[in-house]
């Protein structure tokens, strides 16, 4: 049985992005081994604000409340959770640096798993293979 892997990566090497902060998702699709399939552009709402004070980007925040502009919304807001989490909703799990609560719940009500490491994609796609392997094999994890 095959099934997707979205990875958020800066570079196409390294696990290095939370959530928010990607641009693109490296979309791979495991048959066996794994092997890049697509790359998913994430579409930037234009009417979203720009980062607050004391931000980097829309993404990270270094300071008072929740998210860049600090009214509890995040950065880009519940919408621009939604939109991320639409482009992607056809993968069995998601791999990023971070992902944030927000972004965790709307994956959980779609049945898709969130991992939150920060590795190389190579070590990231084996291990996560391995795990989906023996559970969809209902095999134990446990060392005889």
């Amino acid at each position: 049985m095959s099934y997707k892997i979205a990875i958020g990566s800066s570079n196409g090497i390294d696990v290095d992005l939370k959530f928010g902060e990607v641009r693109k998702f490296l979309v791979y699709e495991v048959d066996g081994e794994a092997k890049l399939v697509e790359e998913r552009i994430v579409i930037e709402d234009d009417n979203t604000e720009a980062p607050a004070a004391g931000c980097a980007d829309k993404s990270g925040c270094s300071g008072q409340g929740s998210g860049c502009a600090g009214h509890g919304n995040g950065c880009g807001g519940p919408k621009d959770v939604i939109s991320r989490v639409a482009l992607i909703e056809d993968c069995r799990c998601v791999v990023c640096k971070k992902i944030g609560f927000q972004a965790q719940k709307q994956f959980e009500k779609k049945a898709i798993s969130v991992f939150d490491v920060e590795c190389t994609i190579k070590e990231a796609l084996e291990k996560i293979s391995f795990y989906y392997n023996k559970i969809d094999k209902h095999e134990s994890f446990r060392k005889v």
